[in-house]
């Protein structure tokens, strides 16, 4: 059984502080790989406690921090302090994770939503620093309407940390009214977004999938086809322009929250048996 799961702070390389959560395994036990997980809008690494253990228990130590203006770590909430923010404090993370371990050991980033779009962006610049990629539902496609286009065209310029409601509907999150009334209720959970965010969010979904041809990093892209916090169209743009290294996988009946939907145990079809194959295939089980 692994052991829970420990709280320190990360100083970012301009001081400021981001909250860290690890997941390690039980003492002894070599990690098959280490997994660094980047959530999305308006939540925390908290919230990925299950999906942790789950990870732990098929022999991956897990990391996972509250994004700058997010959960316990430093910032306004929904504030964007520049616009490459985002992706500077995961690169500071990666460096930080990387030498935990030993040389060889992988290093695989699992985004979700926002942070699927960060992860996606970070290896899209910086492939040779990770050794995988999972996305889960990743903000490659905001969906967003004339006017909104025009405001962000308008408002990140003039007013980069004007910060208003992020519009999402906690009810599409997940079939499961338990993981809703779970969110609604936890007291690090935000609904605000700064201009300057949701310009990052708006333009870099198209930025990654005009790299999708020219991934070389193995990937595993899951995302929901009833989804109706972020566009699928956007995931379905980038699995159809990626290269052979990307496998993905539609769920067509599921909300946005992939891992937080209902599932019958050691079912074939599930999202949990998609990622564990992926696992399984490009990051081997170790002897024991």
């Amino acid at each position: 059984m692994s052991p829970e799961s420990t709280l320190s702070t990360f100083t970012a390389s301009d001081g400021e502080n981001l909250a860290v959560q690890d997941w390690p395994l039980a003492e002894g036990r070599v990690p098959r790989a280490a997994v660094l997980l980047v959530h999305g809008l308006g939540e925390h690494a908290g919230r990925y406690d299950a999906l942790a253990h789950r990870l732990n228990g098929w022999g991956f130590e897990v990391r996972g921090y509250d994004q700058y203006g997010h959960g316990e770590s430093g910032g306004p909430r929904g504030g964007l302090s520049s616009d490459t923010r985002l992706l500077d404090d995961l690169a500071d993370l990666v460096e930080s994770t990387r030498a935990r371990y030993p040389r060889d050991t992988p290093l695989i980033l699992l985004g979700h939503s926002m942070g699927g779009l960060v992860a996606a962006q970070f290896v899209a610049r910086y492939a040779s620093r990770v050794d995988g990629l999972v996305l889960s539902s990743p903000a490659l496609d905001a969906g967003l309407s004339p006017l909104q286009k025009l405001l962000l065209a308008v408002l990140p310029r003039w007013l980069p940390n004007l910060r208003v409601g992020n519009g999402l509907q906690p009810k599409y999150l997940s079939h499961d009214p338990e993981v809703v009334r779970a969110y609604l209720a936890d007291p690090l959970v935000h609904d605000r977004i700064s201009a300057r965010l949701a310009s990052f969010i708006a333009h870099g979904g198209p930025a990654v999938v005009a790299q999708a041809a020219r991934w070389r990093v193995p990937s595993l892209l899951m995302y929901a086809g009833d989804d109706r916090l972020v566009q699928p169209a956007g995931s379905r743009a980038f699995a159809a322009a990626a290269p052979s290294c990307v496998e993905s996988t539609e769920f067509p009946a599921l909300y946005h929250e992939l891992f937080n939907e209902p599932f019958k145990e050691h079912d074939p079809a599930s999202v949990l048996a998609c990622l564990q194959a992926w696992l399984d295939k490009h990051f081997a089980p170790l002897p024991v």
